[in-house]
């Protein structure tokens, strides 16, 4: 295998394809990365993402805050909401070059890609007012409250239940799988607000305050040994009657426009990580020997033809993109990079060998490529199972009719 260009990924993602614009653009934003990520900032260089979003959260917190002051968070958001008003080509690049200088791993996604964009697109203009601010300056955190012990990725099946009481939603049931619920302010979540209703009739997007009495929080220990999944409970927790996200009855479309936000344009920043991995298998591969094995070396090929792939679905994605958000379509991205990541991390192991193992010290000491083989696991369950996934592709873009029959019984948990 050839030597890898320490800057192959600016040469292949960067200027090559873009326009005299988005090349001003790229050298402005490569600039101030380059004059920012110094002292604390710098160390905390490539610290974070899923499975090790422990690491460093207070330097990160106060990164992404740095960047909030300079008008570098929430850039595709329109200008009266306080973003840049990006085009999606500009969003591409930012993303491109945030991961290409390892800065580290934002903390306010869920506020910034998820639940922003749902409140420009079906907020009120008091929840805008209220809210949109805050997430821009990341003064305040969210979390997402989807999943639940026995609905998974299933969303249509959640049980947790809110009562209108006077001027107070009262919230009662059990999230779980909730990313960063121990680090939010906020919550927004899928809850049944009418009795005796089922599937995706009857639910509604509420927006809870954590801090309330009645909101408990459980961090879940995972195979990493980090906890940034958490379980949440609900006992007569209260939110405003006016923190409801659309019309009573009206959550799956919510949600739906929610999801469809994740499957957005950070991806494409996603997949220049995806790559950055890659290459450091392949440096490890070469260390070690690994490399002159030819299964090997087909697998590591094959991996880097996986990886460009997933770059071109996510900009075919962006291209299709309808109101703002991506389609259903976006599915088989999710599908492509999830079932991807997880073979990378085997391929790890096999290129670590029975070193892999064993971990660096008592009592579990784990290394960069063992947690990422641990937590890569969960990429094809955690934000949509693939069965989900395969599901949305059949009935929301192939057409095909709805599975009538028994559902399986598998625990289908999602975040």
């Amino acid at each position: 295998m050839e030597a890898v260009d320490p800057h192959a990924e600016r040469h292949a993602d960067g200027a090559g394809g873009d326009t005299r614009d988005e090349r001003e653009f790229r050298e402005e934003v490569r600039d101030w990365l380059d004059a920012n990520l110094t002292g604390d900032f710098a160390r905390a260089r490539g610290r974070g993402g899923p499975g090790r979003d422990h690491e460093a959260f207070d330097v990160r917190l106060a990164w992404e805050r740095h960047m909030a002051a300079a008008g570098w968070t929430c850039i595709g958001w329109p200008e009266e909401y306080g973003g840049r008003g990006a085009s999606i080509r500009h969003q591409v690049v930012f993303h491109e070059e945030y991961a290409l200088a390892e800065a580290p791993a934002p903390v306010n996604h869920m506020g910034e890609h998820l639940l922003g964009p749902t409140l420009i697109e079906l907020g009120t203009p008091r929840q805008r007012d209220r809210f949109l601010a805050r997430i821009t300056a990341v003064d305040e955190l969210w979390c997402q409250g989807y999943s639940e012990p026995g609905a998974g990725s299933d969303l249509a099946a959640v049980a947790t239940r809110a009562d209108l009481v006077g001027d107070h939603w009262v919230v009662n049931g059990h999230k779980v799988w909730t990313s960063h619920a121990d680090q939010a302010d906020r919550c927004f979540a899928i809850v049944r607000t009418e009795p005796g209703s089922r599937r995706q009739q009857g639910l509604s997007c509420l927006l809870i305050p954590m801090d309330r009495p009645g909101v408990h929080v459980r961090p879940i220990t995972q195979l990493t040994g980090a906890s940034g999944f958490c379980e949440v409970f609900f006992d007569d927790a209260r939110t405003d009657a006016a923190d409801i996200v659309g019309a009573p009855g009206d959550g799956w479309r919510v949600a739906m426009t929610t999801l469809g936000f994740e499957r957005g344009v950070s991806m494409l920043g996603r997949q220049v990580g995806y790559e950055r991995e890659l290459r450091r298998l392949v440096e490890a591969a070469r260390a070690n020997g690994a490399a002159d094995d030819p299964l090997i070396a087909d697998r590591l090929v094959q991996a880097w033809i996986g990886v460009r792939t997933m770059r071109f679905t996510a900009l075919r994605t962006m291209a299709g993109l309808r109101d703002g958000a991506p389609g259903p379509e976006a599915s088989t991205g999710k599908i492509h990079w999830a079932r991807w990541h997880r073979a990378l991390g085997e391929l790890a192991m096999d290129v670590l060998g029975a070193g892999s193992m064993l971990t660096r010290g008592a009592p579990y000491d784990l290394d960069a490529w063992q947690r990422l083989f641990l937590f890569s696991r969960a990429d094809t369950v955690y934000a949509g199972t693939d069965e989900i996934q395969r599901d949305i592709i059949a009935e929301r873009v192939l057409g095909l009719p709805k599975d009538r029959g028994p559902r399986p019984p598998e625990d289908r948990r999602g975040r």
